[in-house]
């Protein structure tokens, strides 16, 4: 089959034949039908490393055409979508449906006796996230699938398993934001859409979304946003005071740069949350003063996946979306060949576009 290997830190993405192993044991075999360019695997390709070659791509989406003699809850025909976590079911966290933060996610990969799942050249290839979705099939431990209705297209789909997931669950599932609260969401890139998302949901009364780029701000207006924010023209901590009344019930850093999370924190009404969701550097961070934030009663919390169970959640959302409840059609921006992932994420550098996703895998 094809598939984009990354052979090597900024040595970008190549097409080449590889092998892909007969599934064993929990293993799910995936014809992927759409494969969605996430910033975490351009980061892998460029600066984090890890082991190479390897096939990354982690929003997958596609067909199931074989299953392992263990599988018990996917059968060939269905329709799934793939998601980075990766759980056991049976360590204390999963049993405490905190699947997200499983104990034991290495259960869901082959074992160093094992044969590599894929291969080239007769060398063993690394699978990215127990996923490889840049590719024209993958295999996939069952734990990391879940099924969608046949009639969701496969474009927004993919999108559903890390994106959709982190954002929207960021709202509904670690903040648990109620109807009438207040929402400040940072960072108007596609993942801050779905928290926007997650807060129409939610029943939230004012969704604020602050950026530094007009056009994402525009953008946000169409999710769902009562009030947008552009940072560089106003100072967000006195606008957010203003339209909120005095400050925000929840807040989500979907940037992770210091200065703005510490503007987060300065959000917040009493008894706020501040949500932690993006990584903007190695500096990535907040300082907290422990008497503002004893008498504030404010929380700052690290964020996830959106504290997802990924079981649950990918159906819910695909759900939404067939109801006409949930925008993910605008999310996608431009789709691609599997031959043009360095083109798509250059693309991605433009504010203009949400996401980029992989649909001709010929």
């Amino acid at each position: 089959m094809k598939a984009s290997v990354t052979k090597g830190l900024g040595q970008g993405f190549v097409i080449e034949d590889v092998d892909l192993a007969d599934p064993i044991g929990q293993e799910v075999r995936v014809e992927v039908r759409a494969s969605g360019l996430c910033h975490s695997d351009l980061s892998v390709a460029t600066f984090i490393g890890g082991e190479f070659p390897v096939v990354l791509g982690h929003e997958v989406a596609g067909v199931v055409t074989s299953v392992g003699p263990d599988v018990a809850r996917t059968r060939v025909g269905d329709h799934v979508v793939g998601s980075l976590i990766q759980f056991c079911g049976a360590c204390a966290n999963c049993l405490g449906g905190r699947t997200h933060i499983c104990l034991a996610p290495e259960v869901t990969l082959r074992t160093a006796g094992q044969p590599s799942r894929i291969s080239w050249n007769g060398s063993p290839v690394a699978q990215g996230m127990g996923l490889g979705g840049f590719a024209q099939e993958a295999l996939i431990h069952e734990n990391q699938l879940a099924v969608i209705p046949d009639a969701m297209p496969w474009a927004p789909a993919a999108l559903i398993g890390c994106g959709v997931l982190t954002g929207a669950g960021a709202v509904l599932n670690s903040a648990r934001v109620r109807h009438g609260e207040t929402v400040v969401v940072i960072g108007a890139g596609g993942v801050g859409m779905n928290g926007v998302s997650g807060a129409l949901i939610a029943g939230a009364e004012k969704i604020v979304v602050v950026d530094i780029e007009d056009a994402k701000l525009e953008r946000a207006k169409a999710f769902g946003a009562t009030h947008v924010i552009n940072s560089r023209a106003t100072d967000p901590v006195e606008a957010v005071r203003e339209i909120t009344g005095g400050g925000a019930d929840h807040v989500f850093d979907f940037v992770g740069a210091r200065p703005v999370t510490a503007q987060g924190l300065r959000m917040l009404a009493k008894g706020g949350g501040l949500y932690l969701i993006g990584v903007g550097g190695s500096d990535a961070g907040v300082e907290v003063d422990a008497i503002t934030t004893l008498t504030g009663s404010h929380r700052v919390q690290g964020v996830y996946m959106g504290s997802s169970n990924l079981k649950r959640d990918i159906p819910f959302y695909a759900s939404l979306y067939l109801q006409g409840r949930m925008n993910l059609d605008d999310l996608v921006s431009r789709e691609i060949g599997l031959g043009e992932i360095d083109a798509g994420y250059e693309a991605l550098k433009d504010g203009s576009t949400a996401r980029v996703v992989i649909t001709d895998f010929s």
